[in-house]
Protein backbone atom coordinates (compact mmCIF):
# COMPACT_ATOMS: atom_id res chain seq x y z
CA UNK A 1 0.00 0.00 0.00
CA UNK A 2 1.76 3.10 -1.05
CA UNK A 3 1.29 6.50 0.68
CA UNK A 4 -1.80 7.64 -1.18
CA UNK A 5 -3.24 4.64 -0.77
CA UNK A 6 -3.05 5.01 2.94
CA UNK A 7 -4.11 8.70 2.92
CA UNK A 8 -7.43 8.17 1.31
CA UNK A 9 -7.29 5.63 3.83
CA UNK A 10 -6.93 7.44 6.89
CA UNK A 11 -9.50 10.03 5.22
CA UNK A 12 -12.00 6.98 5.25
CA UNK A 13 -11.20 6.11 9.11
CA UNK A 14 -12.00 10.17 10.70
CA UNK A 15 -13.87 9.78 13.24
CA UNK A 16 -12.88 6.62 13.93
CA UNK A 17 -10.68 5.05 16.95
CA UNK A 18 -8.20 3.47 14.43
CA UNK A 19 -6.15 6.30 13.16
CA UNK A 20 -5.56 7.05 17.13
CA UNK A 21 -4.94 3.67 18.09
CA UNK A 22 -2.73 2.68 15.55
CA UNK A 23 -0.71 6.32 15.62
CA UNK A 24 -0.25 5.50 19.20
CA UNK A 25 0.95 2.19 18.45
CA UNK A 26 3.42 2.88 16.50
CA UNK A 27 4.70 6.24 18.22
CA UNK A 28 5.31 3.58 20.71
CA UNK A 29 7.25 1.15 18.07
CA UNK A 30 8.96 4.11 17.45
CA UNK A 31 10.01 5.74 20.53
CA UNK A 32 11.04 2.33 21.97
CA UNK A 33 13.45 1.74 18.81
CA UNK A 34 14.99 5.28 18.67
CA UNK A 35 15.40 6.11 22.49
CA UNK A 36 16.49 2.80 23.61
CA UNK A 37 19.30 2.55 20.36
CA UNK A 38 19.11 -1.46 20.16
CA UNK A 39 17.55 -3.64 17.43
CA UNK A 40 14.14 -4.54 16.73
CA UNK A 41 12.73 -8.23 16.31
CA UNK A 42 9.50 -8.68 14.51
CA UNK A 43 8.16 -12.13 14.88
CA UNK A 44 5.31 -13.91 14.40
CA UNK A 45 2.74 -17.14 14.95
CA UNK A 46 4.40 -20.41 13.71
CA UNK A 47 1.01 -20.51 11.08
CA UNK A 48 1.79 -16.57 10.07
CA UNK A 49 4.97 -15.10 9.50
CA UNK A 50 4.88 -11.18 8.70
CA UNK A 51 6.40 -10.89 5.58
CA UNK A 52 4.40 -8.03 4.53
CA UNK A 53 5.15 -5.88 7.78
CA UNK A 54 8.96 -6.61 7.60
CA UNK A 55 9.14 -5.22 4.22
CA UNK A 56 6.98 -1.89 5.09
CA UNK A 57 9.25 -1.25 8.14
CA UNK A 58 12.43 -1.75 6.05
CA UNK A 59 10.64 1.02 3.79
CA UNK A 60 10.09 3.19 6.47
CA UNK A 61 13.64 3.26 7.69
CA UNK A 62 14.96 4.07 4.15
CA UNK A 63 11.99 6.82 3.96
CA UNK A 64 12.74 8.65 7.14
CA UNK A 65 15.81 8.58 7.81
CA UNK A 66 14.95 6.32 11.36
CA UNK A 67 17.28 2.92 10.41
CA UNK A 68 16.13 1.77 13.80
CA UNK A 69 12.47 0.75 12.31
CA UNK A 70 14.02 -1.78 10.08
CA UNK A 71 13.47 -4.97 11.41
CA UNK A 72 14.94 -8.63 12.06
CA UNK A 73 12.87 -11.24 11.30
CA UNK A 74 11.94 -13.81 13.38
CA UNK A 75 11.56 -16.94 11.99
CA UNK A 76 9.89 -20.24 13.99
CA UNK A 77 11.30 -22.69 11.00
CA UNK A 78 14.56 -20.97 9.90
CA UNK A 79 17.19 -22.99 8.94
CA UNK A 80 21.17 -22.25 8.47
CA UNK A 81 20.53 -23.01 5.16
CA UNK A 82 18.07 -20.20 4.06
CA UNK A 83 19.84 -16.21 3.33
CA UNK A 84 21.26 -14.16 6.34
CA UNK A 85 17.97 -12.19 6.50
CA UNK A 86 15.82 -15.13 6.90
CA UNK A 87 18.02 -17.33 8.82
CA UNK A 88 17.13 -15.55 12.05
CA UNK A 89 15.40 -18.34 14.32
CA UNK A 90 13.42 -18.51 17.97
CA UNK A 91 16.74 -18.39 19.35
CA UNK A 92 17.23 -15.16 18.71
CA UNK A 93 14.98 -13.83 21.13
CA UNK A 94 16.85 -16.04 24.42
CA UNK A 95 19.33 -13.55 23.08
CA UNK A 96 16.97 -10.53 23.57
CA UNK A 97 18.26 -7.78 26.37
CA UNK A 98 17.66 -3.87 27.65
CA UNK A 99 17.14 -1.96 24.92
CA UNK A 100 15.94 -4.44 22.52
CA UNK A 101 12.32 -4.68 21.20
CA UNK A 102 10.18 -7.51 19.74
CA UNK A 103 7.31 -6.60 18.22
CA UNK A 104 4.89 -9.72 18.27
CA UNK A 105 2.18 -10.16 15.33
CA UNK A 106 -0.09 -12.90 16.18
CA UNK A 107 -3.32 -12.73 14.60
CA UNK A 108 -4.15 -16.27 16.17
CA UNK A 109 -3.01 -17.84 19.41
CA UNK A 110 0.89 -17.67 19.65
CA UNK A 111 1.64 -20.92 20.60
CA UNK A 112 3.26 -21.56 24.54
CA UNK A 113 6.49 -21.69 22.66
CA UNK A 114 6.65 -18.50 21.83
CA UNK A 115 5.18 -17.09 24.75
CA UNK A 116 7.71 -18.29 26.87
CA UNK A 117 10.39 -17.39 24.59
CA UNK A 118 8.74 -13.54 24.71
CA UNK A 119 8.22 -14.08 28.18
CA UNK A 120 12.53 -14.67 28.55
CA UNK A 121 13.06 -11.56 26.48
CA UNK A 122 11.17 -8.82 28.46
CA UNK A 123 12.27 -11.00 31.86
CA UNK A 124 15.87 -9.77 30.45
CA UNK A 125 14.43 -5.99 30.10
CA UNK A 126 13.74 -6.04 26.03
CA UNK A 127 10.24 -3.83 25.41
CA UNK A 128 7.63 -6.11 23.92
CA UNK A 129 4.92 -4.84 22.11
CA UNK A 130 2.11 -6.81 20.47
CA UNK A 131 0.15 -6.92 17.69
CA UNK A 132 -2.76 -9.15 16.77
CA UNK A 133 -5.94 -10.71 18.03
CA UNK A 134 -5.56 -9.63 21.74
CA UNK A 135 -4.54 -13.23 23.18
CA UNK A 136 -4.62 -12.72 27.24
CA UNK A 137 -1.48 -13.94 28.35
CA UNK A 138 0.88 -11.72 25.06
CA UNK A 139 -1.77 -8.69 25.83
CA UNK A 140 0.05 -9.42 29.76
CA UNK A 141 3.46 -9.48 28.81
CA UNK A 142 2.94 -6.42 26.55
CA UNK A 143 4.49 -3.28 27.47
CA UNK A 144 2.30 -1.41 24.82
CA UNK A 145 -0.87 -3.55 22.62
CA UNK A 146 -3.24 -3.32 19.57
CA UNK A 147 -5.65 -5.45 19.41
CA UNK A 148 -7.66 -6.39 15.98
CA UNK A 149 -10.52 -8.61 17.16
CA UNK A 150 -12.39 -10.60 14.87
CA UNK A 151 -14.99 -9.12 13.19
CA UNK A 152 -13.73 -5.70 13.61
CA UNK A 153 -13.98 -3.00 10.60
CA UNK A 154 -10.55 -3.48 9.86
CA UNK A 155 -8.42 -6.26 9.48
CA UNK A 156 -4.76 -6.97 10.92
CA UNK A 157 -2.76 -6.36 7.40
CA UNK A 158 -4.45 -3.31 7.53
CA UNK A 159 -3.77 -2.15 10.54
CA UNK A 160 -0.21 -3.20 10.12
CA UNK A 161 0.15 -0.93 6.87
CA UNK A 162 -1.05 2.11 8.88
CA UNK A 163 1.18 1.48 11.94
CA UNK A 164 4.01 0.89 9.37
CA UNK A 165 3.21 4.74 7.57
CA UNK A 166 2.79 5.92 11.23
CA UNK A 167 5.82 4.81 12.61
CA UNK A 168 8.03 6.38 9.85
CA UNK A 169 5.70 9.61 9.01
CA UNK A 170 6.48 10.77 13.00
CA UNK A 171 9.88 10.32 12.78
CA UNK A 172 12.05 13.11 12.13
CA UNK A 173 12.62 12.92 8.70
CA UNK A 174 16.06 13.54 6.79
CA UNK A 175 16.49 16.59 4.28
CA UNK A 176 14.81 16.21 0.98
CA UNK A 177 12.14 13.57 2.10
CA UNK A 178 10.41 15.82 4.06
CA UNK A 179 9.20 18.32 1.27
CA UNK A 180 8.41 15.10 -0.97
CA UNK A 181 5.91 13.67 1.37
CA UNK A 182 4.64 16.89 2.27
CA UNK A 183 4.18 17.21 -1.34
CA UNK A 184 2.93 13.84 -1.76
CA UNK A 185 0.40 14.58 1.34
CA UNK A 186 -1.01 18.05 -0.58
CA UNK A 187 -1.37 16.40 -3.72
CA UNK A 188 -2.88 13.66 -1.73
CA UNK A 189 -6.00 15.42 0.06
CA UNK A 190 -6.14 17.86 -3.62
CA UNK A 191 -7.49 14.03 -5.18
CA UNK A 192 -9.55 13.38 -2.06
CA UNK A 193 -11.12 16.66 -1.97
CA UNK A 194 -14.73 17.21 -3.77
CA UNK A 195 -15.03 19.23 -6.30
CA UNK A 196 -14.88 23.17 -5.89
CA UNK A 197 -18.35 24.98 -6.34
CA UNK A 198 -19.16 25.94 -10.30
CA UNK A 199 -19.07 29.71 -10.55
Amino acid sequence: MDAVRVALLREVLAGTEWLGATRRFAGALRGSVVSHGGGLLLVGTAAHEPWHLAAHLVDEAAWSGTPELAPTLVRHAARPSDPAHLAVGLGRLAAARRGETVLVVAPGAPGAPLLERVHDARRAGATVLSLGAGERELVALAHEALTVPDGAELDLDTVQHLVSAAAGENAVPPRGHHRFRDRLSRLADRLTAPPPPRW
